[in-house]
């Protein structure tokens, strides 16, 4: 693990201690209010899926849009044909709420933190998200496993993401239904799409893949498209635009 994940982990656990139970009961009730497995679905349709994302910041952008206006931008980015929407919720780096999760309505949520416990999972579904990010990079195959069947029971998907072959190895060890290739290296931050062709051929038949992070053109959703990816999830590119509905038109068309 890098210092930056070293980092956000050490402050992932502190605020965790901090915080009170996790409500299962909530989380309960919120699973039956909402379609099972919303996101398996979403991306399961023919065409380009695309998850369109929502964060205040990032450690390699800085401030991306302060104070988002989660409604509003959810509402863009589904009139323009998105298929999902994604939200960081990591309060330190990202200046993310996982509040900001009740504040979509209409699409299914994914859920983007720094998952080390179960009680972040339970916390995410009770707080309305129709699937959470698992990181491979912070988890072995058993722990991916154990996460799963714990969202299993919320009828709630787990993508697990991936940078490398290692990370692979443990997400598919783990029984992972839905993997994300993160384009980005951590270490650096540099961005490389071939990261998803390479890892593609290497993702078993039947599980969805999903594209993360570099993808700005439908150019780059066409090439992904031929590598075998169902779901494309696109953030910075598209917050930074004037009128979001239409740029997600673009990466349509």
């Amino acid at each position: 693990m890098n210092d930056f994940l070293a980092n956000i982990v050490a402050q992932t656990r502190a605020r965790l201690a901090q915080e009170p139970p996790a409500d299962r009961a909530a989380a309960e009730r919120a699973a039956r209010d909402r379609t099972p497995h919303a996101l398996t679905k979403a991306l399961s349709r023919d065409g380009i899926n695309i998850i369109a994302e929502i964060k205040a910041a990032s450690p390699s952008a800085g401030d991306i849009v302060v104070n988002p206006d989660v409604e509003a931008i959810a509402g863009e980015y589904k009139a323009g044909g998105a298929a999902a929407i994604s939200i960081v919720t990591e309060r330190d780096a990202f200046k993310g709420s996982r509040e900001w999760i009740a504040r979509v309505k209409t699409l299914p949520v994914l859920m983007k933190d720094f998952v080390v416990e179960e009680s972040q999972l339970v916390r995410g579904v009770a707080a309305g998200a129709s699937a959470i990010l698992l990181l491979a990079s912070l988890l072995d195959a058993h722990q991916i496993r154990d996460f799963i069947a714990c969202l299993d029971r919320f009828s709630c998907d787990a993508l697990v993401e991936v940078h490398d072959e290692r990370e692979l190895e443990r997400a598919v060890g783990g029984g992972a239904r839905l993997i994300g290739v993160n384009n980005r290296n951590l270490r650096d931050f540099r961005v490389d799409l071939a990261t998803s062709e390479r890892l593609s051929r290497q993702i078993p038949a039947g599980v969805i893949r999903v594209a993360e992070s570099g993808i700005k053109t439908s150019q780059d959703i066409d090439y992904l498209r031929r590598c075998g990816f169902h779901g494309f999830l696109v953030g910075e590119s598209l917050l930074r635009q004037n009128d979001r509905a239409a740029a997600v038109r673009r990466l349509l068309s």
